[in-house]
């Protein structure tokens, strides 16, 4: 008895997973057939490798929110390797050097240890005219303790200074940096050191001190080491300004809102599950001031989860008119975009005003295997995430992306339908029928069992 339950059971556990296993079969390898769109591609440029700017129409074909159901294939039907590539925000850095003027700052011999106490001269603008002892010393007695640098006319933070000095004074020259708004409190911005060596009539020169990348209308250099300070002929202030680059973003057609039924609520219905980078609202009448709340849902069953506060507005001011129609959201998955408007703010009028949102652009980078005609395939609830890490497609490549081969669009997408409804499969009886007989495998073993469990040990 023994025996024969254990040989029921361990049968019973291999024909359920043999149907387990041709259940899977098909879903980890669709066909081209099997998508809602395929459009043919046109390739130009070098390859094996080539991108494509995925187009928003596309984009909204998909039946996932990462567009991770997408495939491209080649003439003969072959999947090809393929990465999702999409624009992340970047920075762009501009420099500048800038000549300023540079004033002596001299003090007493008795006074070494402290700074040096001056009279500055201001003129209307903020800029430094003159710089004058505060205590007149003998001229024997007077030494040359340091410089003060005008750099109120610089608006970048301030990220290296170069210094050049008369004379032949060889050997290192050290000295504290200050910085100052005001010309009364001073922030210390560490040490700086330029040297000037000579050698078997070689010469090695260091004229450069590397700034903290702050703004400051004022420097003072104070010398330590020697004490007196060389005398500057050359002072350059180098500026730099860094700017964040927006990735490109996709936008859509206008979208048409309801009002529902709550004073100042309006709901849109986004035609898939798109992450946001930004809404644009249309502001009709003039001189409309909403002070919003934005919420947002992944779907129609999700409840409401709030994303921001912000305010819309168009005044007209004269001839001219400042408008603020955009809002600017943090990339979520979103299927419905929710905006409640304070009517103290005098609402937005008595028509549904529509909608945009922008998504960021998505490019396609595959490896062409096979024979040309190449067709992207987008659509399919039931294809797997199938895109390679970038680097990985890559690997080998020794260009940038930006000089890759360039596929486009060669014919009319055929868009089918929004991102609820999956593709119906094809019908397939080899399937069916194996599955048929796997499930009347598993019920002749199962009535076996209950037939052994009933008859008395």
């Amino acid at each position: 008895m023994g025996v024969k339950w254990w040989r029921l059971m361990g049968g019973l556990m291999a024909a359920w997973m043999s149907l387990q296993a041709v259940a899977d079969v098909g879903q980890d390898s669709p066909k081209a057939a099997d998508f809602s769109v395929q459009v043919p591609l046109g390739l130009s440029g070098e390859g094996p490798w080539y991108r494509l700017e995925l187009p928003l129409a596309l984009q909204l074909s998909a039946r996932r929110s990462d567009t991770e159901d997408l495939r491209v294939f080649d003439a003969g039907g072959e999947p090809q390797a393929f990465a999702l590539f999409r624009q992340q925000p970047t920075a762009q850095s501009r420099s500048q050097e800038n000549t300023v003027h540079w004033f002596p700052l001299y003090d007493s011999r008795e006074a070494l240890g402290s700074a040096p106490s001056v009279k500055v001269q201001m003129g209307q603008a903020g800029a430094v005219v003159d710089v004058i002892s505060a205590k007149p010393a003998d001229a024997g007695k007077q030494v040359l303790r340091g410089w003060l640098i005008d750099t109120s006319a610089i608006a970048q933070p301030l990220t290296r200074l170069a210094l050049n000095w008369a004379g032949e004074q060889d050997g290192f020259q050290r000295f504290s940096i200050e910085a100052s708004d005001d010309l009364q409190h001073w922030q210390p911005w560490g040490e700086g050191q330029v040297a000037r060596l000579s050698f078997a009539n070689e010469r090695v020169e260091q004229h450069e001190v590397t700034l903290p990348g702050r703004q400051a209308r004022y420097l003072r250099l104070l010398w330590q080491s020697p004490v007196t300070a060389p005398t500057l002929s050359v002072v350059q202030v180098l500026s730099s300004e860094v700017r964040a680059l927006a990735p490109a973003l996709n936008w859509s057609a206008p979208l048409a809102g309801s009002a529902t039924g709550h004073t100042g609520e309006y709901v849109w219905r986004l035609p898939a599950q798109l992450a946001v980078e930004r809404l644009k609202l249309d502001l009709v009448q003039p001189n409309t001031l909403a002070p919003v709340v934005v919420s947002g849902r992944g779907g129609p069953t999700e409840p409401w989860r709030r994303l921001r506060s912000g305010l819309f507005y168009r005044l007209s001011q004269g001839a001219q008119e400042s408008v603020e129609d955009e809002m600017p959201m943090a990339g979520e998955p979103l299927r419905e975009v929710q905006i409640k408007v304070d009517e103290r703010g005098g609402g937005l009028g008595t028509d549904t005003p529509t909608l945009r949102v922008a998504v960021r652009a998505t490019e396609v980078v595959f490896l062409a295997r096979g024979k040309a005609p190449f067709t992207l395939a987008i659509g399919n609830a039931l294809a797997q995430p199938a895109s390679l890490p970038l680097n990985i497609l890559l690997a080998a490549n020794p260009k940038p992306l930006s000089e890759l081969g360039v596929a486009r669009l060669a014919g009319t997408p055929m868009i089918a339908g929004g991102n609820d409804v999956a593709p119906a499969p094809a019908t397939d009886w080899k399937r069916i029928a194996l599955i048929a007989v796997l499930l009347l495998g598993v019920a002749v073993l199962a009535a076996m069992a209950r037939s052994l469990l009933a008859k008395p040990s």
